[in-house]
């Protein structure tokens, strides 16, 4: 493995590969040029490939990442003490379409998923409890654990109850966006049955969860109203009986990969997360979509710094105005309370050698290959247009992994350079950015894309990674599945009563 890189020829950085890091005098070779080290530099962080004034522009990736804040000296190490932000609040765009060679591709690759009643496929058959309020949690874990305890559930690949805090003491946007969560969340291709719980005074009511769902499958789904009956949890686990026997009966069969949708994200960022894992899994997308399927990706305040890029990706001038309207609101959502819009990277991220927004944004977006721009989605919409789609929602990792299963996606994808054990209801494939942590957290990442600064090529990577994720469409579990970390989070942005 090279210990270092220079990744595209107009940087004026490199990035440090080698696990120990490089130390002070060290000498590397630069496209011909010598550069001593002059201080020491850890994995995944930058050092100077030329003297730098203050104020002269950081460039990574090919694109400005920050703006010295004092003179630097070759080989020197670029982070937070010597680099700030150069990013501005809200800003005005134009539209500069980017053309696109992209083609579809027809070489017959087959999932072995459930075909659902409104032609959609789910790639797992699960049972599961939605309360539409946090007040009966109690009562929908009890009633999971009485079906555990008397059902034989041959065919079923899991049950649960997602509990959650909300449904009540919620206003305006909250509420819409909880009731909204809640009745994606029902209607998910992955559950085989649905009891949807209510207690009957809450804000949350039935009658609203209905209307929200809209169309759904009567067989599948039941609803309970625990303040109507004597005993919530025999009726429940009665009902729930009902689903069960009809799941069982639910045979995975082969069917176009094209109804595959895959949710982008990435946590615990580190310098290598825009060199192996981000940019394998833009490959993906980009074969994925070639193939008639669909990719979302969010995280919007990561792409600030880097939305351009999506802008000028935008199929037509209606989805780049969209692509604005995506940045500039959450932009003015964080200025609404009083927050800095460029608070960010984490401190795990600083850690892993990112310094400002810009950098990290660049990394983010290229979970998104280069495939045109189709559609912007509201947070809990549903997808409808195949191929690359946006999606509103913040950077959190379950917020942002709840949101992008509840617009449809079957299954997540998540780089990290720092490691995570967590997943959200659907399966929540984990790709490390770096060997070290494949092998040191082997409990939790299920592919290893370190390879990539190693002895692999892009190609071979992305070849493992396709097997990798038709396997778990086809039925494989991953980490977090075996370890039962499946969980929700509803994004929240105003009052509790």
């Amino acid at each position: 493995m090279k210990p270092y890189l220079h990744i595209n020829k107009a940087d004026n950085v490199a990035v440090v590969l080698c696990d120990e890091g490089l130390a002070k005098g060290c000498a590397v070779d630069i496209d011909g040029k010598v550069v001593t080290l002059v201080s020491d530099v850890a994995r995944g962080h930058k050092f100077a490939i030329r003297p730098f004034a203050e104020g002269e522009e950081v460039v990574k990736y090919g694109y400005p990442i920050g703006v010295a804040t004092c003179a630097i000296a070759p080989g020197e190490w670029i982070h937070t003490h010597n680099l700030r932000t150069g990013l501005n609040d809200c800003l005005e765009y134009t539209y500069q379409p980017v053309p696109s060679d992209f083609s579809l591709v027809d070489d017959n690759v087959k999932i072995d998923g459930y075909l659902r009643y409104d032609g959609s496929m789910g790639i797992r058959n699960e049972l599961w409890i939605v309360p539409t309020v946090g007040c009966i949690n109690g009562q929908a874990n009890s009633i999971i654990r009485r079906l555990q305890a008397e059902c034989a559930l041959d065919g079923i690949d899991d049950i649960r109850a997602f509990t959650h805090n909300y449904g009540c003491s919620q206003l305006g946007a909250d509420h819409e966006n909880t009731r909204s969560a809640l009745a994606a969340l029902a209607k998910h291709p992955n559950a085989g049955g649905v009891l949807v719980l209510g207690l009957g005074c809450e804000n949350n009511q039935m009658s609203g969860m209905r209307e929200a769902m809209g169309d759904y499958d009567a067989e599948r789904v039941r609803f309970l109203i625990a303040q109507d009956v004597e005993d919530e949890v025999e009726e429940g686990v009665r009902l729930c009986k009902e689903l069960i026997e009809r799941m069982c009966q639910d045979k995975r069969r082969p069917l176009p990969l094209s109804k595959l949708r895959v949710g982008l994200k990435c946590g615990g960022s580190d310098g290598l997360s825009g060199i192996t894992a981000n940019p394998l899994v833009g490959m993906f997308s980009d074969w994925l979509v070639s193939h008639g399927g669909t990719t979302i990706l969010t995280e919007v305040p990561e792409m600030f710094g880097a939305e351009t890029i999506l802008m000028n990706r935008a199929v037509n001038s209606e989805v780049f105005e969209k692509t604005v309207s995506l940045i500039n609101d959450f932009k003015a959502y964080f200025q609404s309370y009083g927050q800095p819009v460029y608070e960010n990277p984490s401190p795990g991220n600083k850690a892993g050698g990112i310094t400002t927004l810009e950098e990290k944004s660049l990394g983010c977006v290229q979970k998104g290959g280069k495939m045109p721009v189709v559609d912007v989605l509201k947070y809990t919409e549903p997808v409808v247009s195949c191929g690359l789609n946006l999606l509103q929602a913040p950077g959190n990792d379950l917020v942002a992994a709840t949101a992008l299963a509840l617009s449809g996606c079957q299954m997540v994808l998540f780089t990290t350079g720092r490691g995570t054990p967590f997943g959200t209801f659907v399966p929540t494939l984990k790709i490390s950015t770096n060997s070290a942590l494949a092998s040191k957290k082997n409990n939790w990442i299920d592919f290893n894309a370190g390879t990539i600064v190693e002895d692999e090529t892009s190609t071979h990577a992305l070849d493992r990674l396709i097997r990798t994720i038709i396997d778990t469409a086809n039925g494989t579990r991953l980490h977090h599945e075996k370890a039962g970390a499946k969980e929700i989070a509803i994004f929240k942005t105003g009052v509790t009563l």
